[in-house]
């Protein structure tokens, strides 16, 4: 989901409560807060020397002690129009920043309204060669050796 789609759905449904929810069906503390909205942008080499570019929008989640604290809809989408004034688009995919044993990043696979809850269902991230075409039997780049020329 990118940052133009939340910010539409968090628009339609300001007064509701928000819920996150683990790849795995955990839910993240109802006290969660939003620490942070940032603009990420990684610039990096691929195994084939090929130069690459992501973008995104990172939302840090954390919880602290004052469990009566909730995030509303509405809440959050003031933070996200400030941030559209200074990102480079709106187009951006949306992942959280999560810490359990482990600070992890999450894309934001969807969200379901339940009543007075949209629910943020957060996906998995994977690892892969992004350069299949190029790689070599025996360069211990491919996974699976039947995939490389």
């Amino acid at each position: 989901m990118n940052l133009n789609e939340l910010c539409e759905l968090l628009t339609t449904e300001a007064d509701n409560a928000l819920r996150i929810f683990l790849p795995n069906g955990e839910e993240i503390p109802l006290h969660f807060h939003v620490t942070e909205v940032g603009y990420v942008q990684k610039t990096f080499i691929d195994c084939g020397g090929t130069v690459r570019q992501l973008q995104s929008c990172l939302l840090q989640i954390w919880v602290e002690k004052d469990v009566e604290h909730r995030l509303k809809s509405k809440k959050l989408l003031g933070v996200l129009e400030k941030s559209l004034k200074i990102f480079p688009s709106s187009d951006l995919p949306v992942e959280l920043e999560w810490e359990s044993i482990a600070v992890s990043q999450y894309p934001l696979d969807f969200v379901a309204n339940l009543g007075d809850s949209l629910i943020l269902n957060l996906g998995t991230k994977h690892t892969d060669c992004l350069a299949k075409e190029v790689c070599l039997p025996g360069s211990g780049c491919c996974a699976n050796p039947a995939e490389c020329r």
